[in-house]
């Protein structure tokens, strides 16, 4: 998913002597690196979502690790659902993740997540009102924001036209057959098709979702293949012309290619995400995460890193660090009218995830009379299996005897 930012102007260079507001146990009153503590924080985000050093930026991790002695074991996740099934299963500890809107809801009801004590994150006070008290955590108890951004179109220019891409149905134009991305996960896919339908991201209405799959079924044949950063590789080379994705990671292609252009439909409306930055439950170093989140709140730190990974800070006081090509660019900053047709994800209910989950399912099978030609194939594949042993098996006793 996420991606990060080719210098648009190049490197930002930051003065990075103003020092974040640690609680003091954990920061050292000195500008030479802190003695290490002994404690190691996880770390778990999206793939390439933070500045890790390249092409002479700052190295996050290592900044923290050298302003406060805390080390960081660092890994990514591909998308909400993977993070989700990796905490549930219960086969790895984490101390900060960073999930997007809908999933913190889903983690906040199930009882994931540890409320956040914001004595220790004072650079809290430097989230903008609009991202505070968000509907996926109504009192503000257990996250903190990192990006925020809305979808678009990829379009190849040389073949696609911009006014084409004012509207969602562009993905289902049957000229472009072969030559059409979609996203590899359900709530993004499903809410392109509510867009055209006119329905919200988060109904719970059992027909709706219906409508919503058999448009879905209607596009499949034209689609090339369902992806999420395999998006960069198949546009570059022409292998696609067309392909949803996340504002933030537009600038990776739309600079690096003067044929790829990005537009954010305004027919229909899109969808507007907040990633946020959360302490899973059991977290082993609650108070050293939480000098993990205050550190990337701090604005030097928050506008080098967002200049970086290309997503839009909920900081005022980071955006005004950042180089003005970025902050008057519509997609990094997208115009009111914009956001004002944006709607967010929020968690579903059980019924209703399980509904998304099978009819996603049909959508990626091509459908339940698909699915279950295969479930018959691979039965009649098991059972031949088990034949060819249990006649293998027999045979062996028979010439042992």
């Amino acid at each position: 998913m996420r991606r990060r930012i080719t210098a648009l102007c190049g490197v930002l260079i930051l003065a990075l002597g103003v020092w974040a507001a640690f609680p003091k146990t954990l920061l050292a009153e000195t500008e030479e690196a802190a003695p290490l503590t002994g404690v190691t924080i996880n770390v778990y985000n999206w793939g390439e979502y933070i500045s890790d050093g390249t092409d002479g930026t700052i190295d996050i991790n290592a900044e923290f690790t050298r302003r406060t002695g805390i080390q960081v074991n660092y890994t990514t996740y591909p998308d909400n659902e993977s993070l989700y099934s990796k905490l549930a299963s219960g086969g790895a500890s984490y101390d900060v993740i960073i999930p997007s809107d809908y999933m913190i809801s889903k983690m906040i009801d199930e009882g994931m997540l540890e409320k956040l004590d914001f004595n220790n994150i004072p650079n809290f006070q430097y989230i903008d009102e609009a991202y505070r008290n968000p509907l996926y955590d109504p009192e503000n108890e257990y996250s903190v924001p990192y990006t925020w951004g809305v979808v678009g179109i990829f379009y190849n220019k040389n073949y696609v036209s911009e006014e084409e891409t004012k509207s969602w149905d562009v993905l289902w134009n049957e000229k472009y057959a072969g030559k059409i991305l979609m996203f590899d996960n359900p709530r993004d896919t499903f809410g392109i098709a509510q867009k055209l339908l006119g329905f919200s991201f988060n109904s719970t209405d059992a027909d709706e979702w219906i409508q919503a799959a058999d448009l879905l079924k209607q596009q499949k044949p034209l689609v090339q293949a369902y992806v999420m950063d395999q998006i960069f590789s198949k546009m570059e080379n022409g292998e696609a012309w067309l392909g949803p994705y996340y504002a933030g990671d537009a600038a990776i292609l739309v600079e690096d290619n003067e044929d790829i252009g990005f537009t954010i439909p305004t027919e229909q409306g899109t969808n507007f995400f907040v990633d946020a930055m959360c302490i899973p439950k059991g977290s082993q170093h609650k108070a050293e995460a939480e000098a993990y989140i205050n550190f990337l709140c701090d604005p030097e730190i928050a506008a080098a890193n967002m200049e970086y990974i290309g997503y839009s800070t909920p900081e005022s006081a980071a955006k005004e660090l950042l180089p003005e090509e970025m902050v008057e660019s519509p997609i990094f900053y997208p115009p009111q009218e914009v956001l004002d047709r944006s709607e967010v994800f929020v968690n579903l209910p059980t019924e209703t995830s399980l509904q998304l989950d099978t009819l996603w399912a049909e959508v990626k099978m091509g459908g339940p009379g698909e699915t279950m030609t295969l479930v018959a194939v691979l039965a009649g594949f098991l059972a031949l299996y088990i034949g060819i042993v249990i006649y293998k098996k027999a045979k062996l006793r028979n010439e042992l005897k």
